[in-house]
């Protein structure tokens, strides 16, 4: 939490200092009235051995206005688990900044993080945006938690490379919040997600691939997700987002990771940007689709979106 408040009172600094500039320095574009909040997804975490995991991000919406800080929560654990920990950092951002609500970005099971935030706390949080959320959950989690329910061996082998995996994350990354590896998997399927949708259902469509409310108990509701698992054969990442979209039944679209559908809530800005679930926060290192749209535009654009809808 330390880590976090010095982060976050040096990112507000540099804000305060670009304001203090000329208007030549900043078009403004992307000034929201509320800071912008990032949350990461699943063994997400800020940085990870010199890799951001919001490359470029940040300081792209800084430069035309924005104020942006980084949550950090649990790289795996329950949405609710996690949801708490983010809403305390909130409250930080608010007492930093002395502004009265955020506008919250998460990033796959950042999405049901920042939809907790918004359900449990609607006074602090001004709009939720999921990126490629599993807001209904995703069939690579409802797979890997069948085969570990179903098989022992597979089960015990599935607990010790993904312990293994967040250790090393919380560890590399100077975390030390708790972790619960296969809760967070199974949070995530389609079953779990049923659960937690009755409980926070702001944004959540009802129709299989339609748009939910656009504001709920105040709160306004965003989404957008990518629909290819391959985008750039020089990104060294891709043979993961490759192998797991074997997972999903022939001709579903997905990133990789999940079904664009199965991703949507409130207003559906695309949900077939040509980005893997990795290129969707600029990863590896800003590698996507050559000719395509490139993610730090989509970044921008929304945090204009925000702006001009008074957020």
């Amino acid at each position: 939490m330390k880590k976090y408040l010095l982060m976050a009172s040096a990112i507000f600094a540099f804000s305060a200092d670009t304001h203090a500039m000329s208007e030549t320095m900043t078009t403004g574009y992307t000034e929201t009235k509320y800071p912008i909040v990032l949350v990461h997804g699943f063994l997400g975490f800020e940085q990870l051995v010199g890799v951001d995991y919001w490359y470029k991000i940040p300081e792209t919406l800084q430069q035309d206005g924005a104020e942006v800080f980084i949550a950090t929560v649990s790289n795996t654990n329950y949405p609710e688990v996690r949801g708490e920990q983010l809403i305390e950092q909130i409250e930080e951002v608010l007492a930093i900044t002395g502004a009265e609500k955020v506008n919250l970005i998460g990033h796959s099971h950042g999405g049901p993080t920042t939809r907790y935030a918004g359900s449990v706390r609607p006074d602090i949080v001004a709009s939720v945006s999921s990126i490629s959320g599993v807001n209904k959950g995703t069939v690579v989690a409802d797979t890997l938690m069948d085969w570990s329910d179903n098989s022992e061996v597979f089960g015990d082998a599935f607990e010790v490379f993904i312990s293994g995996i967040s250790q090393f994350i919380s560890f590399a990354s100077g975390s030390d919040l708790p972790l619960a590896p296969v809760e967070s998997v199974r949070s995530m399927t389609t079953e779990a997600s049923v659960v937690f949708n009755a409980a926070h259902p702001g944004g959540i469509p009802d129709s299989e691939c339609g748009e939910g409310d656009y504001e709920y108990n105040g709160v306004r509701y965003y989404s957008w997700a990518g629909a290819k698992p391959l985008t750039n054969i020089l990104d060294p990442l891709e043979p993961i987002t490759i192998a797991f979209s074997q997972f999903f039944p022939e001709g579903v679209a997905n990133d990789g990771f999940v079904d664009p559908c199965t991703s949507n809530l409130g207003m559906v800005i695309r949900n077939d940007f040509a980005m893997t679930h990795l290129d969707e926060v600029n990863q590896m290192l800003g590698l996507h689709a050559i000719n395509e749209t490139d993610p730090l535009t989509v970044f921008r654009t929304h945090a204009n979106r925000l702006k001009n809808a008074g957020l």
